[in-house]
């Protein structure tokens, strides 16, 4: 036992930390951009759930943030470019530059910038991944710089992490749909996940035997190949590697954030100096010994982490697991998962206005293309992960309602799009009306298919879809603030 202790411990670091930090740096540049664009228009002074309203029901210690001391858009400038600035300074290597408290503190300032957005973000920042992101920039404030030896226990904390993030996720789909135990689940994903990219169509297209493998191989991915993580190299490095592979085929098939980005991030903790130094033309300095305020800090840190690991720990062999759950206000030590659930259907929502000043049988609609989800069928899915388009994914959690029942978000966004709201309309990929918004405006109930080989061969088409239902009939601005 004392000697797997000590060779889980040998081996240098350094340049896990150093990949590890740049990649850290540059998703959290694209997060600060992301809510550079989105933010106001969705939780501004004027957005669809305005923050003021928000923070008038919410305690500073049940989620903290810089805006409980007054919410204006100009903060939220400052606080977004802030971020931009130094994410960006980091990604650089500005941190390697200065001493190592100091690389500390410019990681702590991106933690609370970025968690004070997440904790009045509601449901436009309920996503795991910013759960992640704050996970693992706060266990970065703590691996210092390249002036000081690499800390083995936030190494292994950052593998502590990965572990939770993808044994969780394999163990909420065998806990879930049934599709993930008789190996069927893939044959539905690529088609209906939430938004697809270039490539999702092909990898729908594929043979039924190959989507039974595919599962079987996630099943593998996520459930075995972590446990390695905690082992002595090179099994370590084989389990990171491998969780590499498997995130960079989602990163191939799927737009998920940057779920898989950091994920692929967080396996570089994984690898050793002499496995990445291959990789990475980088040679490594001769490092001081970490400094004797720097290690008490890290034990502290460490000890409360692994203790706080309770909740996490218990809520992955529970019967009732949780998906994506943070147990603090802090966003540190949560549980993980996605998909323990998978659509067979892929429903949307397609916003239509007019300008006509009579409703008739007769009446030209034209259609609000967005730029993520699906609209006209003609047009091929894009990639934009790792950035983040938070309306158009919370259009495909609107679609799982029934026409007639509509999230407050959704109700203010077609008020929105009757006033012509220009920061709104800025989110969106098309606008058919730029002398003025329509007088009239409807939703209508979508189901859609991926072409198959044949007809898109014949028509061109990436999607099919039919008409199942009116989901908002005819409205004005008048009816709507009725």
């Amino acid at each position: 036992m004392e000697h797997f202790v000590s060779q889980l411990f040998t081996g240098d670091y350094f340049l896990a930390r150093f990949a590890f930090q740049r990649g850290l740096a540059l998703i959290y540049l694209v997060a600060f951009l992301s809510a550079l664009n989105h933010f106001r228009p969705l939780l501004g002074e004027n957005g669809l759930l305005p923050v003021p309203q928000f923070l008038r029901f919410l305690r500073f210690d049940h989620a903290p943030s810089i805006f409980h001391f007054g919410y204006s858009d100009g903060l939220f400038l400052a606080v977004a470019w802030s971020g931009i600035i130094l994410s960006a300074l980091a990604l650089i290597g500005l941190t390697e530059k200065i001493p190592w408290w100091g690389a500390g503190a410019i990681l702590g300032i991106l933690w609370v910038l970025y968690l004070s957005i997440v904790n009045v973000g509601q449901v436009f920042y309920s996503f795991g991944w910013e759960s992640m992101l704050l996970e693992a920039g706060f266990l970065a404030i703590f691996l210092g710089n390249n002036k000081i030896a690499v800390p083995f226990l936030i190494i292994f904390l950052l593998r502590w992490m990965l572990f939770r993030l993808e044994f969780g996720a394999g163990l909420i789909k065998i806990r879930g749909d049934e599709c993930w135990r008789d190996l069927t689940c893939l044959q539905y994903h690529h088609e209906t996940q939430p938004m697809a990219n270039p490539l999702s169509w092909y990898f729908h297209n594929l043979p039924a035997g190959f989507h039974r493998l595919e599962t079987l191989g996630n099943h593998f991915f996520q459930l075995v190949v972590p446990w390695g993580l905690f082992f002595p190299q090179p099994v370590a490095a084989i389990s990171a590697g491998l969780i590499i592979l498997s995130q960079s085929w989602l990163v191939l098939s799927g737009n998920f954030s940057w779920l898989n980005w950091l994920t692929i991030v967080l396996a570089l903790s994984g690898f050793s100096n002499a496995q990445l130094g291959k990789l990475i033309p980088l040679s490594v300095p001769a490092l001081l010994a970490q400094p004797l305020m720097h290690k008490g800090v890290v034990v502290l840190i460490s000890a409360a982490l692994l203790v706080a690991s309770w909740w996490p720990l218990r809520n992955l062999f529970s019967k009732r697991q949780l998906m994506n759950a943070s147990f603090n206000q802090y966003h540190v030590m949560n549980s993980y998962g996605a998909f323990g659930s998978v659509t067979k259907e892929r429903y949307e929502i397609v916003i239509e206005g007019t300008d006509e000043t009579a409703i008739t049988q007769d009446t030209a609609w034209k259609a609000y293309e967005f730029k993520g989800k699906p609209g006209d069928p003609m047009r091929r899915p894009a990639q934009f992960a790792p950035y983040h388009l938070r309306l158009d994914w919370l259009m495909w959690f609107q679609a799982f309602n029934p026409p007639g029942r509509y999230e407050q978000w959704f109700v203010r966004f077609l008020e929105k799009l009757l006033q012509g709201d220009r920061a709104v309309l800025a989110l969106l990929r098309h606008n058919p009306f730029p002398a003025g918004p329509p007088r009239f405006i409807r939703a209508r109930y979508y189901r859609y298919h991926f072409t198959t080989a044949k007809e898109r061969a014949e028509s061109g088409a990436w999607w099919k879809r039919e008409l199942i239902a009116e989901y908002l009939p005819p409205a004005s601005l008048r009816e709507a603030h009725k």
